[in-house]
């Protein structure tokens, strides 16, 4: 008798559950997933014991009709492909036929479905065993319950991690479907109580202040770019606000949340030098493109795809967010109020326009009032400070007024209501927290004034700690850390100093030794014409051993072994050499090495000559490092702090 026989279909279906019910998560997921293809508007997830205990998922779809009942729970069974060309056009989420018979297959799984025309129908099974199918109610959708998930799997259950732990993941993917459907409103509740609740009017910026808060999504602005293959859309958050992990960035193709490891590099690279090390981003990025130029059938749980085209792709991700950042001012503010005003009855209707009209009047006639009285006791300053105002011969009380009424009025309208600006030049929400701390009118008269800077012009006031410099101008206090601002100015000179440099080789006195293990030494030898490329022999010196007696010229002096060996280390990770990559790190390192310490004391002609140096850097605000260079105070944040303005 032969050994090789056929699987019953009940065990098939566990070991498909294997690979597309990993845990709770996954079941909403794909039960979601289901609910969107089906046209659904409004769906309900409610969860008992962070799923493990029961998943109702409540729908508004198209529902299913009687006769095809049964036939969703047979593997392979779908509605969404009908040939083998349907698969390479997939523009459901959807398509494969396996999420229902997997999830039945290990859980008792309860589903009443109707078209709306008629009597709908009700169906129980247990382990993916049908136990009773009968009549139910005639309301239009779905509704599913899925309960004891992973009863007849104990080796899975065993496996699961604590209710924290699986309804964080839960709440990650209803994020990620809310933040790809904007127009669907998903509602999270966890043992009756509400998590997420988004409207489903299509504004994902909403969906943003649902999610992250409004504190945040106020700080998000808007990119959009397109190529004859792609079209790009989505928000990246201000280099102040970073994380210190990956997961808040969420990248989506066709509607589809996806994990792309390079897209996810196009976006950090597309912030370069703005975030510190070690951290991230919160960014949403959304891609339409042509169906054929994306595989989606790598993996049953379809999140991870293949690109076709991803040299492009990522070109242009990064090359967006690049040029979203240049047209920007951002120097953060460093005013933190010290309490929250007024909260309207959540995150997601701070954003709605009913709620700002009447509190916008009334705050603003708040401002008018605080404005003049203001304006009186600084008439009444200016007066009895004569001295002080011969040194600002300037000092004029409009633009305090303006700060006054925009701070004031744009903290109930502007800031609750992000307006995408139409000028490509500004897209960006205006708000009261923003970087700038003047108007954008303000802004354009000093780019129309100093074309070449993207920070207005500073005075120097003192220095702190040897540390610190203290500026000032007509809009407020600035801080700067003279360390980081000189490597930025330092960076930018070496940058361009080694890039243009061409591989000329350059003798070394003393070689360069290099040891490595066997393994290494074999991948070394079989891409060693890499390095050759690009101007680096190695010469075999001994067992396991290296000797270079020469370099290309652009290697920076002093750090020539430490370039040699981020070289090699590229060609074993990456099997190619990457100089443009290594070029930026090595002026990194000389600027860093090259700049200007703490407790280092200046005269005030050194620093005026430091912050005119730093206007004219291409990326003023933060050091190669991502740390940042300013922080500004407002004229208005100075008066709030000392209880000027109540």
């Amino acid at each position: 008798m032969g050994k090789i026989i056929q699987l019953d279909e009940a065990l098939s279906n566990k070991i498909a559950a294997g690979e597309v019910v990993e845990r709770p998560a996954s079941v909403v997921k794909e039960l979601v997933e289901n609910a969107i293809d089906a046209n659904s508007t409004i769906i309900e997830i409610e969860l008992v014991e962070a799923g493990l205990g029961s998943i109702r998922i409540v729908d508004n779809g198209d529902g299913i009709l009687a006769d095809d009942i049964e036939a969703a729970f047979k593997r392979h069974a779908t509605s969404k492909i009908k040939d083998e060309n349907d698969l390479f056009r997939i523009r459901t989420l959807g398509f494969r036929g396996e999420a229902m018979p997997s999830i039945a297959s290990v859980s008792r799984f309860e589903m009443k479905s109707s078209t709306g025309e008629g009597v709908g129908t009700r169906i129980l099974l247990e382990g993916g065993m049908v136990k009773e199918l009968e009549a139910s109610s005639s309301r239009k959708g779905t509704d599913i319950l899925v309960s004891d998930l992973f009863y007849n799997t104990p080796a899975r259950l065993k496996y699961m991690k604590t209710i924290h732990t699986e309804l964080g993941n839960i709440t990650d993917v209803a994020n990620r479907l809310a933040l790809s459907h904007p127009d669907v409103s998903i509602r999270l509740s966890h043992n009756e109580k509400r998590i997420l609740h988004t409207n489903g009017n299509g504004d994902v910026r909403q969906v943003l202040a649902a999610i992250y808060g409004t504190n945040i999504a106020k700080k998000m602005i808007p990119i959009q770019a397109s190529s004859l293959d792609f079209k790009l859309s989505g928000y990246i958050v201000m280099p102040e606000v970073t994380r210190a992990s990956r997961n808040y960035i969420s990248t989506m193709i066709n509607g589809r949340f996806i994990k792309n490891y390079a897209l996810v590099k196009a976006i950090l690279d597309g912030y370069h030098t703005l975030l510190p090390i070690g951290r991230f981003p919160i960014a949403l990025l959304n891609i339409e493109m042509d169906p054929i130029l994306v595989d989606v059938n790598v993996h049953p749980s379809k999140m991870e795809v293949r690109l076709s085209k991803e040299q492009e792709l990522y070109s242009l991700v990064s090359e967006t967010i690049k040029s979203s950042f240049k047209k920007m001012t951002l120097i953060p503010s460093g005013y933190t109020p010290t309490s929250k005003p007024e909260q309207v009855k959540s995150e997601q209707t701070a954003l709605e326009l009913d709620h700002v009209v009447e509190s916008g009047k009334r705050v603003l006639e708040e401002a008018k009032k605080e404005a003049s009285l203001l304006k009186d006791t600084l008439i009444r300053e200016k007066q009895e400070q004569k001295s002080y105002e011969d040194h600002n011969e300037d000092f004029n009380l409009e633009p305090i007024k303006e700060i006054i009424y925009s701070n004031e009025q744009q903290q109930m309208e502007d800031i609750y209501v992000p307006v995408l600006q139409d000028d490509e030049s500004k897209p960006y929400f205006e708000s009261a927290e923003k970087y700038t701390t003047y108007t954008v009118e303000q802004e354009e008269e000093i780019e129309e004034n100093e074309p070449d800077s993207r920070i207005p012009p500073m005075y120097p006031i003192g220095q702190m700690h040897g540390t610190y410099i203290f500026a000032q101008n007509e809009k407020g206090l600035y801080i700067i850390d003279q360390h980081a601002a000189q490597e930025r100015i330092k960076y930018e000179y070496f940058k361009e100093k080694v890039g243009r440099v061409e591989n000329e080789l350059q003798d070394m006195l003393v070689p360069i030794t290099l040891e490595f293990s066997t393994d290494q030494c074999i991948r070394i030898n079989e891409y060693r014409h890499e390095l050759e490329k690009v101007g680096v022999y190695l010469e075999e010196f001994g067992y396991n051993a290296y000797i270079v007696r020469s370099h290309p010229q652009w290697f920076p002096k002093g750090i020539e072994q430490e370039i040699l060996e981020e070289m090699i280390e590229q060609l074993l990770s990456m099997k190619k050499v990457d100089i443009k990559k290594l070029r930026e790190e090595a002026a990194i390192m000389m600027s860093c090495k090259a700049s200007i310490k703490a407790n280092r004391h200046l005269r005030n002609d050194e620093i005026q000559a430091l912050l005119d140096e730093l206007r004219r850097t291409t990326d003023p605000f933060t050091c190669p490092h991502g740390r940042p260079i300013i922080i500004s105070y407002s004229i208005y944040e100075m008066e709030k702090m000392f209880k000027r303005i109540m």
